[in-house]
């Protein structure tokens, strides 16, 4: 199972809504493929790297376009904690 943070689903909203400022089709794409990735990670969980500003082997990243999909693995599933761009620096 994905369980999606609060923090990340406002963080897939905020990023929906600053692209569909200029393109709508965009903005979808990229928050469908967003989601997908999330998916994706049940069936693969250690896919993603470490996240270098934690180094906890259990909090993972997996980029997505130009966006950090930050997620920790746990017994059931995958919980998606954040996503940020990828020029930032993620502060726990």
């Amino acid at each position: 199972m994905v369980i999606w943070s609060i923090p990340a689903k406002e963080d897939l909203k905020r990023i929906h809504d600053f692209i569909a400022q200029d393109s709508d089709y965009y903005a979808k794409q990229v928050a469908e493929q967003i989601i997908t990735k999330a998916d994706s990670l049940l069936d693969f969980p250690k896919m993603g790297r470490e996240v270098p500003e934690i180094g906890n082997p259990d909090i993972r990243e997996f980029l997505v376009y130009s966006y950090r999909l930050i997620y920790k693995c746990i017994p059931n599933g995958i919980e998606v904690l954040t996503i940020v761009h990828n020029k930032q620096i993620f502060t726990p």
